[in-house]
């Protein structure tokens, strides 16, 4: 199989990086995110794991993914993919309970943009994530970005992942 690529994007900001599928590692996760491309969706910035921005997608594979090269440390660059049940995010400490309900499923396609992340969450513990992606080119001024995004916000802003 030749080597994918997708390009990842900070709309308003107009940021974009460039990223490597790990397709040997994660074969399943990437698949799944592949055939749904392009999403894109409201940003976040993380509260709990530090250096990650992400959006949150209803579920777009037939069955979700298994816990394939899972980590609870990402580094910079990780692509990671979670999901969620709606009643692990509907609460007001995350920001959004009025867009999540407890009824859903949500899938969270997160960046890490620098070190010292830790995936342990106060509510639920730890968090294991899939690194389905590496970012290849661009990091640095989507790192600069991310760091805007955290000291002045995140609204209005658009996370896109798309094929290249």
């Amino acid at each position: 199989m030749t080597d994918r690529y997708l390009e990842i994007s900070l709309l308003k900001r107009q940021v974009v990086c460039r990223a490597k599928l790990l397709d040997d590692r994660a074969p399943r996760t990437c698949a799944a995110v592949w055939d749904a491309l392009p999403l894109s969706g409201d940003v976040y910035h993380a509260k709990y794991a530090r250096n990650e921005i992400y959006a949150l997608f209803p579920p777009f594979a037939p069955h979700e993914p298994p816990l394939e090269n899972p980590t609870v440390t990402p580094i910079p660059g990780d692509l990671c993919y979670f999901s969620f049940a709606g009643t692990e995010l509907a609460t007001g400490a995350y920001g959004y309970d009025e867009q999540v309900r407890p009824d859903t499923t949500l899938v969270d396609l997160a960046l890490f943009y620098e070190r010292n992340n830790l995936l342990l969450n106060g509510d639920v513990g730890w968090v294991p994530g899939i690194v389905w992606g590496q970012v290849v080119s661009g990091l640095e001024e989507m790192a600069e970005a991310c760091n805007d995004l955290w000291r002045t916000g995140a609204a209005g802003e658009t996370l896109r992942f798309r094929r290249v």
